[in-house]
């Protein structure tokens, strides 16, 4: 129809052409080539029009087209007509032949117009093309041979020769191409029998020719699909398929893929794939894709349970038709497994006194992996005292390597690392707690060597003066320490009868009341024992002191207090102020300030006449005497110790005032009858004493003459020492008692000048003569403290044997 449409335009073109020619003056045709260049020349008008060069421009002469475009150019000056514009010849008429532009040159003055016919020549510029780029066809693999399938031609918009001439198909051996000539109708043509099992697709290639210079072709691809009759059994690629798993490996990892072919095609070729004839189990760990044929991981793949998996799979197509084959799979071991430490024997507690390489502990290492993951060494911390020794077997033993002492280490955390040999390499860990049993390897041990205790005197019987307390290193019954003292005396007296100690808790008693005079200190040992098996024991001293207590009155040596008469003392009335009359002596049992006397005048018949020293007991006159001062004087002297509370004594004392120490019998008649009247039948015993004290008075006055006569004949001192005083001890100090107690600080030995006629002695004067023991010193022993003090009495004392004993019996029996 197209082509019959064109044949009718070329017509009227040719119709219009006449027309053209019937009206105008004149008619110029020209041709030219397709595709020719832009610019190009096509011809000179002024030969064909009879004009010279310059008419153009002077009849101004214009070029019409009467195309819609404009494709050629007119030159006014050198009359050349040229291409405008791309000229496509099958763009503009197609398959028309001939292919002809019309134009007019129109030229003024006069009017003139010329009509030019331009032939567009064809030139060989298209291809060959086919209406798709590839035909597919389908056709049974049992077609008779030399059955025909038609195929579309190829199209060429050149013309004549430039278009088809000829078509070529790609060699096969089983199709060829039919032209029927001037019918430009093609078919392919079976001329072998086919077999889609040996080649199910043909790839073709049909080639069209023109007949330009240079030729020009075109392709295209024929895929003819054989059709398949269901004549073959699905076969897999393998028999056994033989594949290695790694355990743990994740879920949808895949394992393999089996593949199954079919030679039929379409359905009979579609083959589906299922476990056949399998394991439980196959199933809970594997999943095969009955499409794809891949077997993925579906559960936990575990080289400790199972190593290899055997599985069978089946294949069917679409027609029914089976194919089988086997997977092997084996799986290959990872290092998941840590090694495991086994306890076979443990030994704790453990002796700390237990040999070295003694059998701490046995343990065995299983790692469930296999090959080098399986394969595990053991290690011990090596700062321990402990040694890890291997044996057969992944047997290990752990035993001592140095000694042990529970005292430093009570207890041992032993940490055993089992490591493999697998990458990443694994470990585990096991700690074994060991006790060290205690032995009783330690003695006790006081705190203090030496434990001072001190208690007062007078003490309630049971009470406790301190503690003592000793640690024992070790555990249990052996550091369960008992006190105990040693067996000794103290004095005549076990130590038993003194103290007693608390066995568990050290706490040490006094038994009995203790008297500082009788005993001042003394010491026990103490011994500490553990509860081990034999007990093992140390000792530690105990220093108990008894401090004083002021439980003691001072003690008047004299004057002597009795109850037969009172001591006299006689005072020539010519004596001047400070006349000693005599000196009061005492002594205190007691020690340090309780033992520091005083004295104080405490009553007199005349307190302005005499006075005391309140240091030194010295009695002296305070003022001259006169006659109006009676002759018998009566004094109360009062003597305090230092103690809290203070204890006092007192003494009285008679002075008789006498007009001269040469009449002494006299003033005593008188005095002996006044007394006589007072006292009735004491007058004899005072004549007996006079004449006594009046014998021993010139006894000492020829001593003392004696002495003085030998002083200087020898040149030298006399020193009188009491005859039962000890020597000097150079171990007590020199200040024993304080000098400023009232009592002696001292022992004084003096020299004494008696009257005659006196019925007691007097002091006349007195004058140490060498230092001893103080009589109340308390280091200086009972027995010698009573000598002393029997010592500074008088000897013109009577009865000095009875006298002697009193104070014997004071010192000895306070109370």
């Amino acid at each position: 129809m197209e082509h019959s449409w064109r044949k009718r335009q070329g017509l009227y073109l040719l119709l219009f052409f006449c027309l053209t020619r019937a009206l105008c003056v004149s008619s110029i045709q020209y041709s030219v080539p397709e595709e020719k260049k832009i610019g190009s020349v096509v011809a000179n008008v002024l030969k064909e029009l009879k004009l010279v060069m310059g008419d153009l421009s002077a009849r101004r002469a214009q070029l019409v087209s009467k195309n819609s475009k404009q494709y050629f150019h007119l030159d006014t000056q050198s009359g050349n007509l040229l291409i405008h514009d791309k000229i496509d010849r099958e763009a503009l008429c197609g398959k028309m032949d001939p292919c002809l532009l019309l134009s007019e040159i129109v030229l003024q003055n006069p009017l003139k117009i010329y009509s030019i016919e331009i032939l567009i020549e064809d030139v060989n510029d298209n291809n060959p093309k086919f209406s798709k780029k590839e035909f597919e066809l389908e056709i049974p693999e049992n077609v008779p041979v030399n059955t025909h399938y038609p195929l579309d031609s190829a199209e060429d918009p050149d013309l004549g020769k430039n278009t088809v001439q000829n078509y070529t198909l790609s060699r096969n051996d089983h199709f060829q191409v039919d032209v029927q000539k001037g019918k430009n109708y093609l078919d392919l043509v079976v001329v072998k029998q086919l077999d889609r099992e040996k080649e199910a697709v043909f790839e073709l290639i049909l080639t069209a020719v023109d007949g330009g210079v240079p030729q020009r072709t075109g392709t295209v691809h024929i895929k003819v699909n054989i059709l398949d009759s269901n004549d073959n059994f699905p076969q897999f690629t393998q028999s056994e398929y033989n594949v290695s798993l790694r355990e743990n490996s994740p879920q949808g990892t895949l394992v393999t893929k089996v593949e199954a072919r079919d030679s039929d095609f379409g359905s009979y070729a579609q083959i589906t794939y299922s476990f056949h004839r399998v394991h439980e189990n196959i199933l809970h760990l594997f999943n095969l894709n009955e499409i794809t044929g891949e077997i993925t991981v579906w559960g936990e793949i575990d080289y400790e349970k199972e190593i290899s998996y055997e599985m069978n799979i089946k294949a069917t197509d679409g027609g029914g038709l089976l194919g089988n084959c086997k997977v092997l799979v084996e799986i290959e071991d990872e290092n998941d497994n840590a090694p495991e430490l086994s306890i076979i024997s443990l030994t704790s507690p453990l002796p700390e006194d237990s040999p070295l390489d003694t059998l701490v502990a046995l343990f065995s290492i299983t790692d469930r992996d296999s090959g080098d993951n399986g394969q595990a060494s053991c290690s011990a911390d090596v700062s321990l005292p402990f040694l890890l020794k291997t044996t057969m077997n992944n047997y290990y033993q752990l035993v001592i390597q140095s000694p042990l002492d529970r005292e430093k280490v009570p207890e041992y955390n032993v940490t055993i690392t089992a490591l493999d040999r697998g990458l990443p390499r694994l470990s585990s860990t096991r700690m074994i707690h060991i006790r060290i049993l205690d032995i009783n390897d330690n003695s006790p041990v006081f705190e203090e060597s030496t434990y001072q205790m001190a208690l007062q005197e007078n003490n309630i019987p049971g009470l406790l003066i301190g503690s003592v307390h000793a640690v024992d290193l070790d555990t249990e019954q052996n550091a369960k320490v008992t006190y105990s003292f040693l067996p000794g005396k103290i004095g005549d007296f076990s130590v038993a009868s003194y103290l007693s100690i608390n066995s568990e808790s050290g706490n040490v008693y006094i038994l009995r009341s203790l008297d500082y005079e009788e005993i001042h200190h003394f010491q026990v040992t103490i011994r500490a024992s553990d509860g081990g098996s034999p007990p093992l024991t140390s000792d530690a001293t105990v220093h108990v002191v008894v401090i004083d207590e002021n439980d003691n009155a001072p003690f008047i040596l004299y004057p002597l207090q009795n109850s037969t008469s009172l001591c006299n003392e006689l005072v020539p009335r010519p004596a001047e102020a400070g006349y000693l009359v005599t000196k009061v002596v005492s002594v205190d049992e007691d020690s340090g300030q309780n033992s520091w006397l005083s004295y104080q005048l405490l009553k007199a018949t005349d307190p302005t006449l005499f006075s005391i020293g309140p240091q030194n007991g010295e009695v002296k006159t305070r003022r001259p005497l006169n006659e109006r001062d009676p002759n018998k004087q009566r004094l109360v002297i009062l003597v305090r110790d230092n103690g809290n509370p203070p204890q006092t004594s007192t003494a009285a004392l008679n002075v008789l005032l006498v007009d001269s120490l040469s009449d002494p019998y006299r003033k005593n008649i008188e005095v002996g009858i006044e007394e006589r009247e007072e006292e009735g039948p004491l007058t004899m015993y005072l004549v007996i004493c006079l004449a006594a004290v009046s014998f021993v008075f010139l006894v000492c006055i020829v001593v003392f003459v004696i002495i003085k006569m030998y002083k200087k004949g020898c040149g030298g001192s006399l020193i009188a020492v009491p005859p039962h005083f000890p020597p000097a001890r150079p171990d007590i100090p020199e200040n024993g008692v304080d000098s400023e107690s009232g009592s002696l600080s001292r022992t004084y030995h003096y020299d004494v000048c008696l009257t005659g006629g006196s019925l007691c002695s007097e002091f006349r004067f007195l004058r140490p003569l060498i230092p001893i023991f103080s009589v109340g010193d308390p280091n200086m022993p009972v027995s010698h403290r009573i000598s002393a003090a029997s010592q500074e009495i008088p000897d013109q004392v009577e009865d000095k044997e009875t006298t002697q004993e009193q104070v014997r019996e004071q010192l000895l029996h306070p109370s």
